[in-house]
C-alpha cells in the first residue's frame, strides 16, 4: 500500500466533532448516512441513488498495523530543498483540515489521486488530473493549508500559465 493511500484513508476515517460533515454526492447539505460499502457520507435518497451509478468499494480498515507501522517511521529529511519544498510540520497540518477530508469522502478523488500515485509519470498524472474540477477543488484546498495567504493568487497563476 502507498504512503498516498495510507494517508488518504487516515484523513477521510478521522472526524472532528466540532465540525458537521457535509454529504459527499451534493455537498451541500449535512451528511446524515453512509453507503454501507464506502461509507461516503450522503444526505437524502437522491445522492444515494446517485452515488449508486457508479460501483464503490469498502476502504482498507484503519486499525491496521500498517497505520502503526506509518507512526513509527523516521521524519523524511530532504536533500535538496527548493523553494516548492513544503515543511514537514505544515504537511502534518492536511491531517486536521476539515474541508479537506470532506473532499476526500468522495471516491472518485480517492481513486484520482491512487492512479496518481501508480502512474509511471507522475508530473504527467497531475497535470492530466489539473483538468479535472474536483481535483483543482483538492488541490487548491491543500495549497489554503500549507500556504493560506498565497492559495488563490498561486491558483490564479496557474490558471494564467496554461
Amino acid at each position: 500500500t502507498s504512503n498516498i493511500s495510507l494517508f488518504i484513508n487516515k484523513i477521510a476515517t478521522k472526524t472532528n466533532g466540532s465540525m458537521e460533515l457535509k454529504c459527499a454526492i451534493c455537498s451541500e447539505n449535512p451528511k446524515k448516512y453512509k453507503c454501507k460499502t464506502c461509507e461516503v457520507p450522503y444526505c437524502s435518497l437522491t445522492c444515494y441513488k446517485t452515488h449508486q451509478e457508479t460501483p464503490c468499494e469498502a476502504p482498507p480498515k484503519t486499525d491496521s498495523p500498517l497505520i502503526q507501522e506509518d507512526r513509527n517511521q523516521p521524519q523524511r529529511t530532504y536533500l535538496y530543498t527548493t523553494v516548492d519544498t513544503v515543511d514537514p510540520a505544515m504537511l502534518e497540518q492536511l491531517r486536521h483540515s476539515d474541508p479537506l477530508k470532506n473532499l476526500l469522502y468522495n471516491p472518485h478523488l480517492r481513486r484520482l489521486l491512487q492512479e496518481i500515485d501508480a502512474a509511471p509519470d507522475a508530473m504527467k498524472a497531475v497535470r492530466v488530473a489539473m483538468m479535472e474540477p474536483l481535483f483543482v477543488e483538492f488541490a487548491d484546498q491543500c495549497l489554503r493549508v500549507v500556504e493560506p495567504a498565497n492559495a488563490s493568487e498561486t491558483h490564479d497563476q496557474t490558471l494564467l500559465n496554461s
